[in-house]
């Protein structure tokens, strides 16, 4: 299982591991496996060019050291000094030695100081200054010199990063919070529109670790390589997106506690998939009821019930006015319209897909004493205070939207905060919560490990892909998983499924579905 941990945690144990090692001896090792990832990046050292874009931090440092690693091998390597008199000194001298260059990007605009000076509540001098008669220094009487040697500067250290092979991304640590500063976001943006690779230095900079979130100017990399642990940011989207693929080097941290974020993967999924017995017979294996589909709706129900059919329980009973599109299409399925509270036992329900305003349904599923699965209608019309009231397990699947009606925001506050939104719903509403979208989350209401999909594809952003999702989580309830187990295990299926469905091409609901044997049986026939 991949974890994630918060930048508090990380750092604590970055403290009591340098505290037994020799001084510098953490940061080699980072650095270490940092110019490694490059170089593999590169294919071959000798010759590239490479430009570093450093900040104050330990990121810089790390990339300080990682630069002269690669100038040793016969890299011609350019390091943008963002706050010169701030860099790691030790960096700087290793880089030096090694024969690379550097540009120091001074603060372009003393408005920028002035404006920090005010925040801080400090008393600017220009005032007093003006009150003496004397020449005020602002960024609005900057010397002309002044401007005319920043301009070259950022020429220079523009036209290395247009013509570098590979940039490094030790701009911003794990610490910072909101986006760049504008002369990071300035050279942030030529390396975006350059056609070098880019390589973050332990998560991108502007991006926000612990939640993902991306407030800002950022860079985007093709490439991070994290040190010690992921950091959630890089799991979690909008952050992910500016990640690229990421690299973990081990340095030697022991993460002690619960992580914030889980993501599994086949090893982890294949020991939650139910396996019938000999001993096993339909009811045994679980039968999971439907409450879904309407007559403007019909097809959500027989989506729903073909991702119930592969999700391992022994049967599925539907209830609703679509029976006789569910049995023209799946005749194995027990159909029933006497409603959820006659239709017969069930181990779990799923309710919601397509039912339109039938509010019935929901509330005699909620009032049921089995698991419960809740999506699209039924988020809609299911009470607060009766999913609260639930002693069974409550599972709801809400899209962005869903999630930010249900919590009284702007869709973009969920999209752009989407840990904090998935928790958030989960404690309100004392249920799991699988939040979907490019990252799904799965967030019970306890406030442990968060669960981030790792699978998926944008193919999968197609009607009905959600009810097939549904039926497929409400399946695994039924045949014995908890709500948390149940969600997490129907994501990653449902994503694997979805690429293998699409291969590179667009697919419809029903395609996902059918592909759903081939994603279990990919997971069951994994080889350790």
């Amino acid at each position: 299982m991949r974890t994630a941990y918060s930048v508090e945690t990380v750092r604590a144990a970055e403290r009591e591991l340098m505290a037994r090692l020799p001084e510098g001896a953490l940061m080699q090792r980072a650095a270490a496996g940092l110019a490694a990832a490059c170089a593999d990046l590169l294919g071959r050292v000798y010759g590239r060019r490479v430009v570093l874009l450093v900040g104050s931090g330990d990121n810089g440092g790390d990339a300080l050291y990682a630069g002269a690693r690669l100038a040793r091998r016969g890299a011609g390597v350019t390091a943008v000094l963002l706050a010169p008199e701030r860099a790691h000194a030790a960096g700087l001298a290793a880089l030096r030695r090694a024969g690379g260059r550097t540009v120091e990007i001074t603060e372009t605009a003393e408005t920028d100081k002035t404006a920090d000076t005010a925040k801080n509540g400090d008393t600017a001098k220009t005032a007093d200054t003006a009150k003496n008669g004397d020449t005020a220094k602002t960024a609005e009487t900057a010397d002309t010199a002044d401007t005319a040697d920043t301009a070259k500067t950022f020429e220079t250290a523009e036209h290395a990063i247009r013509n570098a092979d590979l940039l490094l991304d030790g701009i911003v640590g794990i610490g910072g919070k909101g986006g760049l500063r504008p002369d990071a976001a300035r050279l942030a943006a030529v390396a975006d529109s350059a056609r070098c690779a880019v390589v973050a230095v332990d998560l991108p900079s502007g991006v926000d670790a612990d939640t993902g979130e991306v407030r800002g100017a950022a860079v985007r990399a093709d490439l991070t390589v994290t040190f010690g642990t992921h950091k959630p940011g890089l799991l979690v989207d909008p952050a992910r997106e500016y990640a690229g693929s990421v690299r973990l080097v081990d340095i030697g941290l022991d993460l002690p506690g619960r992580p914030v974020l889980e993501a599994l993967q086949h090893a982890d999924v294949r020991r939650l998939l139910p396996v019938p017995s000999g001993e096993s017979d339909k009811y045994r294996r679980g039968v999971v009821g439907i409450a879904a589909g309407s007559a403007r709706y019909p097809g959500a129900a027989v989506l729903a019930v073909a991702g119930a059919l592969r999700g391992g329980a022994g049967a599925v009973r539907y209830v609703g006015p679509a029976g006789d599109a569910v049995l023209a299409r799946f005749p194995e399925t027990l159909v029933s319209d006497r409603g959820p509270r006659q239709a017969g036992r069930v181990q779990a329900w799923v309710v919601g897909p397509g039912a339109g305003d039938d509010a019935s349904a929901v509330a005699e599923v909620l009032a049921s004493d089995v698991p419960v699965l809740v999506d699209a209608d039924g988020l809609r019309l299911a009470d607060r205070d009766a999913v609260r009231a639930r002693t069974a397990p409550t599972l709801m699947t809400p899209h962005a939207g869903e999630a930010a009606a249900l919590l009284g925001v702007p869709r973009e506050e969920v999209e752009g905060a989407r840990l904090a939104s998935a928790r958030e719903l989960a404690a309100r509403y004392d249920a799991t919560v699988l939040l979907k979208g490019s990252t799904t989350l799965v967030a019970d209401p306890g406030g442990g490990a968060v669960r981030v999909n790792p699978t998926g594809t944008a193919w999968l952003a197609t009607a009905g892909s959600g009810d097939v999702l549904s039926g497929l989580a409400g399946s695994l309830l039924a045949s014995g998983l908890g709500a948390l187990d149940a969600g997490s295990t129907a994501a990653y299926l449902h994503g694997l499924a979805g690429r293998f469905a699409a291969d590179g091409a667009p697919v419809g609901a029903h395609d996902v579905a059918d592909a759903v044997p081939e994603a279990w049986r990919d997971v069951r026939d994994l080889d350790d």
